[in-house]
């Protein structure tokens, strides 16, 4: 049989999604015990014993001063700015994609606009943003909307003049207006393919929350990553990377799972 037709049993899937990360925590552990057996003080590289005890401090025991456990303190503030934010790109994206697509005089102004702001490096104007807004919740989640929204917005414009033509036509036919095109037609069309954006956007968005919190900010992820780095912290810097991937993770295979069970003749007809 050739390889290109073998596929891994259940069994062999499982090892092959394993193996890699197995693989990655074995050889970062045994540098990390050749880094501290040459230099016992090494904070570069920590041990995976120290990194738990790290962990432990902070999700598990209260901080001396506040009280709080500030691991999931920080993992609730970071999420909230990021669904916030998202939730806003995305029903601005679904408004205007839409709009642009489907509406040629709101696309002929529309449209080009949309694109010129989409050329703009969000990070570039974060100092704006905490100008105009201060330093406070709404300029972390303006970086999240002006960072995500335009690509949502484009993607979906373009999905919406993907639509079969014959679809809009029959609907006029039968005398639907506008707005029951948009609300029977393009719309049920077009909420999987908004799930599929944003799933694409979260890196983006990632790091737009990551880059604000480090900036301004005295709770969240990023906030603590650049807290502790000027300690040298890597117990600490480490896990939270890891941490941050994991939710990224989780967060992408909620919203697959979402579009497969609320939709799932979107993934048959991809």
């Amino acid at each position: 049989m050739r390889l290109i037709n073998r596929t891994p049993s259940p069994r062999g899937l499982m090892i092959a999604v394993v193996a890699p990360f197995a693989i990655l925590v074995a050889i970062y552990a045994a540098v990390s015990i050749d880094r501290r057996v040459e230099n016992p003080d090494d904070k570069l590289l920590p041990g995976i014993t120290a990194m738990a005890e790290a962990v432990d401090r902070l999700a598990f025991k209260p901080d001396r001063r506040s009280g709080d456990y500030l691991f999931w303190k920080d993992t609730l503030a970071s999420l909230q700015r990021l669904a916030i934010g998202i939730g806003i790109a995305a029903a601005l994206g679904i408004v205007f994609g839409i709009a642009n697509g489907l509406l040629p005089w709101f696309s002929a102004s529309g449209s080009p606009l949309i694109k010129m702001i989409s050329l703009i490096p969000p990070l570039a104007i974060l100092p704006v943003l905490f100008i105009v807004f201060g330093v406070g919740e709404v300029a972390k989640v303006a970086l999240i909307v002006i960072g995500t929204a335009p690509f949502l917005m484009r993607d979906l414009e373009q999905r919406v003049g993907e639509i079969p033509r014959e679809q809009l036509i029959k609907s006029q036919t039968l005398d639907a207006t506008t707005w029951q095109i948009v609300l029977r037609i393009v719309l049920p069309q077009m909420m999987p393919r908004l799930i599929d954006a944003v799933r694409l956007s979260l890196g983006a968005a990632w790091l737009f929350l990551i880059a604000a919190e480090a900036i301004a900010s005295t709770e969240g992820l990023g906030y603590r990553i650049f807290l502790v780095r000027r300690y040298l912290a890597m117990d600490v810097i480490l896990p939270y990377v890891a941490w941050i991937t994991l939710l990224a993770f989780l967060l992408d295979y909620a919203l697959r799972q979402i579009n497969r069970r609320v939709f799932p003749w979107y993934g048959a007809a991809a």
